[in-house]
């Protein structure tokens, strides 16, 4: 038997089929903007509240959310300031307005002193702000009282990709509860709320629901509904989608807490185990922990296979190797150790060994 550390469901949700409520087809064959599937509108109500937001709508994934998003802003009169190193779908919708005569401007991320240089170098428009919530592998938090203090000043929106953070970090963290209390992602975890932002997130990683929230005030979701192409061109959620996301909120509701707290617990394992081997994943308590300047991170992303451990092998910061390990509350404390052991002894293997530090 494998462990697998390749997967980002965090919470360890599976939503198998017998678990959801029943529906009568997956479709109604409408697109949204002739009228939402069974559940949506209930759906994306508790999705709003959930995330601190006035308003929510749904759509099929993050890649229709930020088409959509960017597809109407790139109409406006602005000018887009976008963390360096995006997450692709997210690049992939600042792009879409560019395409469209949108001037963008990088920054390099979590750097609001930058960022406040930017905006005062740059025309007088409306500044859109693009970042991410959380970022793997430093599991970094976006400054986004900051972003949206800068962004006030002149009337400014700040777009936020929440797919990390949501489910997983919660408002009122504290030393015993690191993740905070909720699952309701970045914006709840540092206290802001403010009709500046704008949220959108993915429930495929947190809570294993393969749709997308997006979430802001009510005057922004009503402008995003009017300008969405998606919502008219494209099928929305399917009904079965929309019940995973529903028993997921509702297993939240009754017992989210407790998997964060677990899921703490085995990342801590894990950063424990590994230190006790003198490496020092990056990541912090995020779920996501990566080893950095490997050699060769196929062949040790094969060593481990070979010992019955499944992990990320791709490029790094700086362009070097690098393996990453996607905790979740669905491992238990043998599994963590089992992987450590395993970690040790591929790192007997010269092919594995660690470069030496490097700048990040």
């Amino acid at each position: 038997m494998t462990l697998d550390f390749t997967s980002a469901l965090y919470l360890g949700l599976r939503h198998g089929h017998g678990e959801l409520s029943p529906w009568p087809a997956l479709t109604t064959g409408r697109p949204a903007a002739l009228g939402a599937p069974p559940l949506a509108e209930e759906m994306a109500t508790l999705l709003a509240t959930h995330m601190g937001c006035e308003r929510a709508l749904l759509a099929p994934s993050t890649l229709h959310l930020f088409f959509d998003l960017f597809d109407a802003l790139g109409r406006e009169d602005i000018v887009i300031f976008a963390e360096s190193g995006l997450y692709p779908i997210l690049r992939w919708g600042v792009e879409r307005a560019a395409a469209k005569g949108a001037p963008v401007v990088s920054f390099p991320a979590g750097d609001a002193d930058a960022l406040a240089r930017r905006i005062s170098a740059a025309p007088r428009k409306q500044p859109i702000v693009v970042c991410e919530g959380l970022r793997p592998p430093w599991g970094r938090l976006a400054p986004l009282a900051d972003y949206v203090a800068l962004v006030r000043r002149r009337c400014g929106l700040v777009v936020l990709d929440d797919t990390q953070a949501l489910g997983v970090l919660g408002a009122d963290p504290a030393p015993e509860r690191p993740y905070g209390r909720g699952g309701g992602g970045t914006a709840a975890h540092l206290g802001v709320a403010a009709p500046e932002l704008a949220i959108g997130a993915s429930l495929a990683k947190g809570y294993g629901a393969p749709l997308a929230v997006g979430g802001g005030s009510r005057k922004f979701i009503e402008f995003l509904e009017r300008a969405s192409p998606t919502r008219t061109h494209c099928s929305p959620p399917s009904i079965a989608e929309i019940a995973a996301a529903a028993r997921a909120l509702e297993i939240e509701g009754r017992c989210g807490d407790r998997l964060r707290r677990h899921l703490g617990a085995r990342v801590a394992q894990f950063r424990t185990a590994l230190g006790g081997l003198g490496l020092f994943p990056a990541g912090g308590l995020f779920p996501a922990q990566t080893l950095e300047r490997l050699v060769d991170p196929v062949a040790f992303a094969a060593a481990l296979a070979r010992r019955g451990v499944a992990c990320v092998a791709h490029e790094g910061r700086g362009g070097v190797g690098a393996a990453s390990f996607l905790v979740t509350a669905a491992h238990r404390p043998g599994d963590i150790a089992a992987a450590a052991a395993a970690i040790a002894d591929a790192l007997k293997l010269r092919h594995v060994r660690v470069f030496e530090e490097i700048d990040p």
